[in-house]
């Protein structure tokens, strides 16, 4: 990334005193919704209304100035009976309980009152208004503080166009009140249990899978409606979509798409078998250059992290066989072929080590189901598309679920779906989702079809044939997606971090770790493996 000669946004100085690697993925356009980000907006939101100026109090002033090379907004600036002007910065303090004026707030003082004073304001002082005490903190911005700030600037404009991503920091209390932990995720750099946890927490939000043939989905009033004719099949607020797939021939109004491109929502279309066609996306997401580096690996070759997804593939394939199925020396086998992905010379061999696996895996599947269970459904091995058996037609419906959340959490990442490590980008398919694919398919998608199978949910009458292929009928679908969302809802304790983390977190914790690869923060990747 180079800087070049636009303006930096003072507020981005601001990040860098309080962390470099924070300014970088602000850069880098990474966002987050946490708590203190929207208290942060709420506290200015008197302050952001030119409207509310007054003769003596100007309000949501634009500034720059050109010999600092920077530009921003004084949230206030108030004018006294001879002119003279005091910039006056909003601040909310929902982490940080006192009202204390730091070192990068006062950084953002002193550039503002330069850019003021290079306007032809006569500046006599700065303060800071704490919203949550009600409390206004004088602050005298000295001709040192102007130095100081200058520094900072030229720091940042130099990361910016060094082009390389700062190191997180380590074991910083800094950490815990960052907003953007949950995307930086700077104790897990290591690759080792995290004795901290930094994380955020899941969002309050839910994916919509809308399944039923026929139906629509529009917004009416900030809410995301459902509708087949007549018949309302739901409703939630906007602010609770996390994601919006749909299933077969369903219908989206454009008023919705525009405004879920513009909160950063993806929108995926599947198939009535599970096979994902397309997805829509933002324009603006973040790392374009750790993006373009993407490219550049995936033409070159990752082997690192071709064996990192077959080994955790293969190792997760034994642990499942070992957990419900009765063929202890199988999954010996595959312990073995786990062991071999490791001395693969090139990618062929890492492809030769996981068909092995797979045939093995999937010679002895059915053993995982109930005998009661397992019989009617004809299952003799895995077949692709078109399905042959309602088994097979469950996982290819339960993968592409799969794949359509991890388009999800790559695109979340500002990485490139289609550019891969394993599989190929000349598939014209989302080869860096189903790269992804291949350590979350047994403990998640497969697990999922397993566990509806055998406690009854579905069975063999789930399934018409049409024209030699299984396919679900309509109930049946619904409820493998609710199997599926129970499954990427559920907790469990992370391999390598040791805190306990849903499975649909994990996808996008995986993703960021190959996005910390190619930003050259993470020295390796390693796969989620289960026990």
């Amino acid at each position: 990334m180079t800087a070049g000669d636009a303006p930096i946004p003072i507020s981005l100085v601001a990040h860098h005193v309080f962390c470099p690697r924070r300014a970088w993925l602000e850069a880098m356009g990474e966002t987050t919704d946490t708590r203190q980000m929207a208290h942060g907006i709420a506290a200015h939101r008197a302050s952001d209304d030119p409207q509310r100026s007054r003769p003596d109090s100007l309000r949501s002033v634009d500034v720059a100035s050109e010999t600092l090379g920077v530009s921003g907004r004084c949230d206030a600036v108030e004018l006294d009976h001879s002119g003279h002007a005091t910039v006056v910065e909003y601040k909310a303090t929902p982490v940080r309980k006192r009202a204390t004026v730091t070192e990068p707030v006062a950084v953002q003082l002193a550039l503002q009152a330069t850019a003021l004073k290079e306007a032809g304001f006569a500046v006599r002082g700065a303060a800071v208004y704490f919203v949550d005490h009600q409390t206004r903190v004088d602050v005298n911005v000295t001709e040192d503080d102007v130095v100081t700030a200058r520094g900072h600037v030229e720091d940042l404009r130099a990361m910016l166009s060094s082009g390389t991503a700062p190191e997180p920091l380590v074991d910083d209390p800094r950490c815990r009140t960052c907003s953007h932990a949950g995307v930086c995720l700077p104790d897990e750099r290591k690759l080792s249990p995290v004795a901290r946890r930094v994380l955020v927490a899941d969002p309050d939000a839910q994916v919509l899978h809308v399944a039923t043939p026929g139906a629509r989905v529009s917004l009416r009033s900030g809410r995301v409606r459902v509708l087949k004719g007549d018949e309302d099949l739901g409703t939630l607020p906007i602010e609770r979509l996390f994601a919006l797939v749909l299933h077969g021939n369903i219908d989206v109004s454009s008023g919705l798409l525009r405004e879920l491109l513009w909160r950063r929502v993806p929108v995926v279309w599947c198939s009535g078998t599970g096979r994902v066609i397309g997805w829509a996306s933002s324009a603006s997401t973040p790392n374009g250059g750790p993006r373009v580096r993407q490219h550049v690996a995936s033409d070159r070759g990752h082997l690192e992290l071709a064996r990192a997804f077959i080994t955790a593939k293969i190792a997760n394939q034994a642990t499942l066989l070992r957990r419900h199925g009765d063929v202890p020396h199988v999954v010996g086998e595959l312990r073995a072929l786990q062991r071999r992905v490791a001395r693969a010379r090139d990618l062929d061999d890492v492809f030769g080590v996981e068909g092995d696996a797979a045939a093995k895996y999937f010679a002895e599947f059915a053993t995982m189901l109930s005998p009661g269970v397992r019989e009617p459904l004809g299952f003799a091995g895995r077949t692709r598309r078109p399905a042959t058996d309602p088994l097979n037609a469950a996982l290819n419906f339960c993968y592409g679920l799969l794949t359509a959340d991890l388009i999800r959490a790559v695109v979340a990442c500002g990485m490139d779906p289609h550019a891969g490590f394993l599989h190929s980008s000349n598939r014209n398919k989302p080869a860096l989702a189903l790269d992804l694919c291949e350590e979350f398919r047994t403990p998640v998608a497969e697990s999922a079809v397993i566990g509806a199978f055998n406690n009854g949910e579905l069975d063999a009458a789930s399934f018409s044939t049409v024209t030699g292929s299984a396919r679900l009928r309509d109930g049946a679908r619904s409820t493998l997606i609710a199997a599926y969302e129970r499954r990427v809802a559920t907790e469990f304790r992370h391999p390598i971090f040791g805190y306990r983390v849903t499975w649909r977190r994990a996808m996008e914790i995986q993703a960021r770790l190959v996005l910390g690869v190619l930003d050259g923060t993470q020295e390796r990747y390693q796969g989620v493996i289960i026990r």
